[in-house]
């Protein structure tokens, strides 16, 4: 998080809120699984096979949809050059579009799993030279960070480079808190809401990926 400049942090801990959003939602509708989080629910795998539970299977699901999210994000972004992260946000918001419109028909697990899926996605938007440079979907590593820089500034280091690292996680806490007083509101239909978002990011990204990453657009072909 400390490489990237103001707009490039801006920009994930608005990725890291979608991500809560949408992990809330899921997390309500299955009744304590995750969506974006799979340290969770491969705790729930190993819980459910050592009691012999059928909450293992749906943990197990719910890990292989999202590494399959992983590996088709990073397909995508390998293979769409300069459009890569509006792509990756593009397929995204028709996994969640599809994913609330399941949900909305009373398909929960088919939606978790778009959901899911989405979620895998998201991670690869940072990605680079073939690693993820910033997961933003959990926070584990991130709250590591932030106790190492809070260290740091405590024995004389850098007062404030902490900061971006609370920015993301109390952004991914925010989208919760946020999802969470939705879905009793909307359902799955909030989803649709989270679609339009990843659209708008889209856009934004062909005409100002520059500005975020460094890229060529469609104003500059270069």
């Amino acid at each position: 998080m400390i490489r990237y400049d103001a707009r490039q942090r801006s920009f994930a801990v608005c990725l890291s809120a979608l991500a809560g959003f949408v992990d809330a939602i899921g997390f309500i509708a299955t009744g304590g699984f995750f969506v974006s989080f799979m340290s969770g629910n491969s705790t729930r795998l190993a819980v459910g096979v050592a009691q012999h539970h059928a909450a293992a299977l749906l943990a197990l699901q719910l890990i292989a949809t999202f590494v399959g999210g992983v590996v088709i994000g990073s397909m995508i972004g390998r293979m769409a050059g300069r459009y890569r992260h509006a792509l990756i946000l593009a397929w995204m918001a028709v996994l969640l579009a599809l994913a609330g419109t399941a949900g909305e028909w009373g398909a929960v697990w088919a939606a978790a799993s778009l959901m899911a899926l989405a979620m895998g996605a998201e991670n690869t938007v940072f990605e680079e030279d073939g690693e993820v440079r910033l997961g933003l979907t959990y926070m584990t590593g991130t709250l590591v960070k932030l106790g190492q820089r809070l260290a740091l500034a405590l024995q004389g280091g850098p007062r404030w480079a902490w900061l971006p690292h609370f920015y993301l996680w109390i952004g991914l806490v925010g989208g919760a808190i946020t999802g969470a007083a939705t879905f009793p509101l909307l359902g799955f239909g909030g989803l649709w809401i989270a679609s339009a978002v990843l659209v708008a990011l889209a856009v934004f990204t062909i005409f100002r990926g520059e500005v975020l990453f460094g890229v060529a657009t469609a104003k500059d072909p270069a």
